[in-house]
């Protein structure tokens, strides 16, 4: 404490000012669209960066098109590869995971008809991929029945939808897309993507209902 004159007394601060490294914050990661404008300029860690951010998601899509592993990296590979020679074309209409997820979607649609041209087998063992079907999109399975086991029903079922249908069921439960983005991934109205969302979870409850009992 000290004094000022005769009367005013000032105390002193009780504790010392925080380091200032204590007030900042970690810098938030960079945007797509700032990464977008790094790898314009020829910035490879930029495009390192969105491989990244998106690699799971983009894998998730092409797994639950084509089921099998190798083919869906195939079309992961293939959608980055055509990302990369039509990146002048990304105007910003919509989000970049939008425009990313059509594009490895188509991908992966284009390995399965070419998967089907071939006469190659369909199926091989599953590997343990996580679920995200809602209560809505598939019935609750018994205690008995292996989760494996449901993993490759559930494939199996969703091979069997029209293209159309599991195209937008899987960019909505796999992607994480909201109506309105499939909508304008597959540049369809948001009528018809409930529509294709319905029938597809019809199709998939009758596909599955002979082989998960409650």
């Amino acid at each position: 404490m000290r004094t000022i004159g005769r009367t005013r007394r000032i105390r002193s601060l009780p504790h010392p000012m925080p380091a200032v490294s204590a007030l900042t914050k970690p810098a938030p990661p960079p945007s797509d669209t700032a990464l977008l404008e790094r790898i314009a300029a020829g910035d490879r860690s930029a495009l390192d960066d969105l491989f990244h951010r998106y690699r799971a998601v983009a894998f998730r899509v092409a797994y639950r098109l084509l089921g099998r592993e190798a083919d869906a990296l195939d079309a992961v590979q293939d959608a980055f590869v055509k990302l990369l020679a039509n990146l002048d074309r990304f105007r910003g209409h919509s989000s970049f995971k939008t425009w990313l997820l059509r594009i490895v979607s188509n991908a992966a649609l284009d390995v399965g008809r070419q998967r089907k041209r071939d006469a190659r087998v369909p199926q091989e063992p599953r590997d343990a991929q996580p679920e995200r079907f809602g209560p809505d999109d598939a019935p609750a399975p018994d205690a008995g029945l292996d989760r494996a086991d449901l993993r490759a029903k559930i494939d199996a079922a969703l091979a069997r939808l029209p293209d159309t249908q599991r195209q937008t069921f899987v960019l909505h439960v796999e992607g994480g897309l909201s109506y309105r983005e499939v909508a304008d991934t597959l540049d369809i109205s948001i009528g018809t993507v409930m529509s294709r969302l319905f029938y597809a979870r019809q199709k998939l409850k009758t596909l599955l209902a002979d082989q998960v009992q409650p």
